[in-house]
């Protein structure tokens, strides 16, 4: 079916065999074969009633997001809530949160054992290659690993459908190689949705864009939940991004809402929230007693957590980052944070996940590559020795090294047993910005990977190899942050050279031209998205604000283009 299906009061219609929609809603792309099967009738009724009831929701707790940051913007700094102490009625029926001894619904059997994860996009190859890995678990990833095109977005879902079966396959066009699930076990999948910000612009209801991680959870749920639960697993979720535990609320309300019309008992569904933003670090215990009956952990995200911790304090001129190769998990404002994790999460009966090893392989160089594979396993290392239950990769090369450290040092299927009573809570340590130096050369990696990773993104594909790493979105958001704080106070580089818009400007035609002779001729690059791609790095490295998420306005791009 081509172009956009309206609903049944026929205020457009189409010459395609009939497509069954709901009062209300508009599907303003096209329906290609089998995407019908995804967008049943039932599966947008589902949709569309809990768009009505929770969409609301959404708008508001961004406009307190931005409220909020306008109160740091005037000065103020993160800090640990003072009314969650304790919660209820004056006679003590509910427990304390922060300093309460309550505990997390028991996890299902199947779901003990997470010490290696992989994270990836969900088109069908990579589906399947992470479900064969060896990992313990496949984050399939609808957010910062991926661009949000319509078909992304549905043949992601359809992907994930037949994974779940077990019907998944690919043949790969240029290679002629054929992919399959292999027999025994694989991956358990946690599906990781969209973030409260973005929105799916290619469904409305009532006239407004669906949220877009309502879109991922309902779809996937409404066809999975029972399969999985057949399959041994249940259906597990990352959630991303969230900047309260209101935000966590709003989560569990659907949860329980979306359990109850599909009479699946409530509680069957599990979620690990990502640690991603600086107010999060503040309201560990709060996220999870907001999701008790569905928690099943947290995770450090570290990328976007210093993202955020640049956007947070972006108005304090005391808290400018130095190079971003710098900021290693040694960090103490980092270690503050990592541990405050394992504490709070295990204090409470559930995972505390290490983060991302993002490296990949380096071919042709034996040396320059066992350092890397070492630098992996340091990190690793200091996670179990730290108490993380799991840890995250993104190259499958890595699953040996990781499985291999924490097998060594996690004799049982996880840590949880181990409280960390010698950390205590230190909102001074988390807002501590380390010294380091800030340099011309990490200024021009940061806006490459900009250009780089933008430029394929609008094309289309959300996770890119790029020096050596395996980059997602969150890569470039902490580059263009950085860049744009520098710019902001005039960072002096190399000792010598402050960072002002000229340069920044000098710099991104530079790498554009460096890039141009890459490929060869203008048509290639013009045809590479690069022309959009360096104009957004410029805007968000030399605006005059910090925009709030770089794939907003990227985005919108994408959607200009038909995409």
């Amino acid at each position: 079916m081509v172009g956009p299906v309206r609903d049944n009061s026929g205020q457009e219609a189409s010459s395609q065999p009939m497509f069954a929609v709901p009062k209300g809603m508009d599907i303003l792309a096209d329906i290609k074969p089998g995407y019908e099967e995804i967008l049943s009738g039932d599966a947008l009724q589902f949709l569309a009633r809990l768009t009505r009831k929770y969409g609301h929701r959404v708008d508001e707790l961004l406009e307190l997001r931005r409220m909020q940051q306008a109160r740091y913007d005037s000065g103020e700094v993160p800090a640990f809530l003072p009314q969650t102490l304790k919660v209820g009625s004056a006679e003590g029926e509910e427990p304390a949160i922060r300093e309460g001894n309550w505990r997390v619904a028991p996890l299902p059997e199947c779901f003990l054992d997470r010490r290696v994860e992989i994270t990836g996009p969900t088109d069908r190859k990579m589906v399947i290659n992470a479900l064969n890995s060896g990992a313990n678990v496949y984050m399939p990833d609808f957010e910062d690993s991926n661009c949000p095109t319509w078909d992304n977005m549905v043949q992601g879902q359809i992907n994930l459908r037949d994974a779940v079966r077990g019907t998944v396959s690919f043949r790969d066009p240029r290679s002629g190689k054929q992919y399959a699930l292999k027999e025994g076990p694989r991956s358990i999948m946690v599906m990781r949705p969209r973030g409260w910000h973005l929105w799916e612009h290619h469904v409305l209801v009532d006239g407004q864009a669906v949220p877009g991680g309502l879109f991922d959870f309902a779809l996937y749920f409404f066809h999975n939940a029972r399969r999985l639960l057949d399959n041994g697993h249940g259906p597990f979720f990352y959630l991303p991004k969230m900047q309260s535990h209101l935000e966590c609320r709003l989560w569990n309300e659907i949860f329980v809402d979306a359990q109850q019309e599909l009479g699946i008992p409530t509680g069957t569904i599990k979620a690990t929230c990502l640690i991603e933003t600086l107010p999060a670090a503040f309201e560990m215990d709060e996220f999870i007693y907001e999701l008790r009956d569905h928690m099943a952990g947290l995770n450090c995200g570290r990328w976007d957590y210093m993202f955020s911790f640049i956007k947070t304090m972006r108005n304090d001129p005391t808290r400018v980052m130095p190079d971003r190769s710098f900021l290693t998990m040694e960090m103490p404002f980092m270690r503050a944070y990592t541990q405050l994790v394992v504490k709070t999460c295990h204090k409470r009966g559930c995972f505390a996940m290490g983060g991302m090893s993002a490296v990949i392989p380096i071919k042709g160089d034996a040396a320059a590559n066992q350092a890397v594979m070492d630098s992996v396993r340091a990190d690793k290392l200091r996670e179990v020795q730290d108490g993380h239950d799991g840890t995250w990769v993104a190259h499958p090369a890595l699953i040996p090294i990781a499985k291999e450290v924490f097998d060594q040092h996690m004799k049982g299927p996880n840590q949880m047993h181990l409280q960390r009573d010698d950390v205590q809570p230190d909102a001074d340590a988390l807002l501590q910005v380390p010294q380091g130096p800030r340099t011309e050369a990490t200024l021009r990696n940061n806006i490459a990977v900009c250009i780089r990773y933008m430029a394929a993104w609008i094309g289309g594909t959300g996770c890119v190899p790029l020096y050596n790493l395996m980059e997602d979105a969150a890569t470039a958001e902490i580059s263009r942050a950085q860049v744009w704080q520098w710019v902001r106070y005039a960072a002096v580089l190399d000792g010598t050279t402050p960072c002002t818009p000229e340069l920044v400007r000098r710099v991104i035609e530079e790498e554009s031209q460096a890039i141009r002779a890459e490929l060869g001729s203008a048509e290639a690059y013009a045809d590479g998205e690069y022309l959009d791609a360096a104009f957004l790095t410029k805007l968000m490295c030399v605006g005059r604000e910090l925009h709030d998420f770089l794939t907003l306005p990227a985005q919108d791009i994408v959607i200009a283009m038909g995409k």
